[in-house]
């Protein structure tokens, strides 16, 4: 596998090189590593660029106007050209693992000791910019071709050294569409419960690349079966085996049924679709009922939005990503009645921050189940026709003026205010006066 010079045309590559070549001339040895050196030889362009060299972090400092010790006790700092960062490694081993996720030690070393002591073969390989060309001390020239995830050395011992890389195993397995190697795959599997050893942030960043990128629905079933969904979605082991109507649902299980959907995307996906995707049902467990000899799942959204937002909040979701996704959650059903709403409602329904998920995740929702896209159709066709239309605009009444009418504040407002809104979007009420007119009547004919 030899693709030939790295391309190093975009500007980001270029300040690579550049960094590389600074250290070069300073008579140390400077490599590419880990990432753009697969992406390279596949015949990808890198988008991230780490260096590694033979410099120490107080060398690094001295050569380079501004950088910042991100991780200086670890030999890693962070080189900032053209207001791009970089990170620099100084080539090192590691020992000593306490906590599952750092080293006790860190000894400085040389290029094949360092490829040693990094995760997998595919990801152990250095380029060198200078003279072009691919150096592999572990492996991964020859498991890159044959797709393969593969520990360096022995898979037991990577993993229980970084606790971490049991996800990116899935990870890099299900984006690159690889295969996990058996002996790496039987100690994932067996170390699986040891995930909690790494933090929350980090873990939920794990799995927001394995389900917004490609793969997803295969990084869903390796997360099943390697446990790692067990011991971090405990909740979403629960669809499995979740019988579902089979005139709606002829694929199967809730499980199937998810793991199709994520199947249907074309990624790359928000972080709000990926999670409303998958939790869409998971308020469907907890619901399941039989009513008049029929299966449903009254209230599942509702079940299913705190059932999100408790595995957010879990996982150290911002609050504005758990409230898309408990929005999307919500709504999901009420795409079925959209061709039934007034013409303010459904102005209002299609004007909401998260529409554009929401519609997606319906596409997919139907898509992997019954197939039918009417209501998909006509929401199209709608957005088309309100293409020119403000459809949230400023209401032409608020609770101050129903009160000016002798209406007394309280919660009986809020519906009064909703539909002068609707019919303000329906055209009913072009001007405020015509919009005071209605609210002084509706307000004399209330209890």
């Amino acid at each position: 596998m030899n693709p030939g010079p790295m391309d190093l045309s975009e500007p980001k590559a270029r300040l690579a090189f550049a960094i590389a070549k600074t250290l070069s001339e300073r008579g140390f040895t400077a490599y590419f590593a880990g990432g753009c050196v697969r992406d390279h030889l596949m015949g990808q362009g890198p988008r991230d660029f780490d260096i590694a060299t033979t410099a120490t972090p107080d060398e690094v400092e001295k050569i380079f106007r501004k950088t910042i010790p991100v991780g200086k006790q670890f030999g890693v700092m962070i080189v900032v050209e053209g207001e791009a960062p970089f990170e620099v490694a100084t080539f090192r081993c590691e020992g000593g693992y306490q906590d599952g996720r750092h080293p006790a030690h860190v000894a400085f070393t040389q290029p094949e000791e360092d490829a040693k002591r990094r995760d997998f073969t595919v990801n152990g390989m250095f380029y060198d910019p200078s003279a072009e060309k691919v150096i592999d001390f572990v492996g991964g020239l020859e498991d890159l071709p044959l797709k393969v995830i593969r520990a360096i050395g022995d898979p037991a011992a990577r993993f229980e050294e970084d606790k971490l890389r049991l996800l990116r195993a899935i990870r890099f397995a299900s984006t690159l569409g690889f295969e996990i190697e058996k002996k790496t795959w039987d100690a994932l599997r067996k170390q699986a419960s040891g995930i909690h050893a790494v933090s929350p942030e980090r873990i939920r960043e794990e799995i927001v690349k394995i389900f917004t990128r490609a793969g997803a629905a295969r990084g869903f079933v390796l997360l099943s079966e390697s446990g790692l969904m067990k011991e971090i979605l405990p909740e979403v082991e629960t669809m499995r085996g979740v019988k579902q109507p089979e005139n709606f649902h002829p694929e199967g299980d809730v499980y199937e049924h998810t793991r199709l959907l994520l199947e249907h995307f074309h990624p790359p996906v928000s972080t709000t679709l990926a999670f409303a995707a998958l939790f869409h049902d998971i308020g469907k467990p907890k619901t399941a009922a039989i009513r008049k000899g029929r299966l449903t799942f009254y209230e599942h959204s509702e079940e299913g939005v705190k059932i999100a937002c408790e595995i957010m909040k879990r996982l150290r979701f911002s609050n504005e990503e758990i409230d898309g996704v408990a929005e999307c959650v919500a709504n999901h059903m009420k795409f079925m009645e959209v061709q039934k709403m007034r013409a303010g409602k459904l102005k209002q329904f299609i004007s909401r921050p998260h529409f554009k998920d929401e519609m997606e995740l319906h596409r997919a929702d139907c898509t992997a189940s019954h197939g039918m896209l009417d209501n998909l159709a006509f929401l199209q066709d709608k957005l088309k026709e309100y293409a020119n239309e403000e459809l949230k605009p400023k209401p032409l009444v608020n609770g101050h003026d129903l009160m000016d009418l002798g209406m007394k504040p309280g919660p009986a407002m809020k519906p009064v205010l909703e539909e002068l809104y609707e019919l303000q979007l329906e055209g009913t009420h072009e001007t405020r006066e015509e919009a005071l007119a209605w609210a002084k009547q509706k307000i004399r004919h209330l209890p």
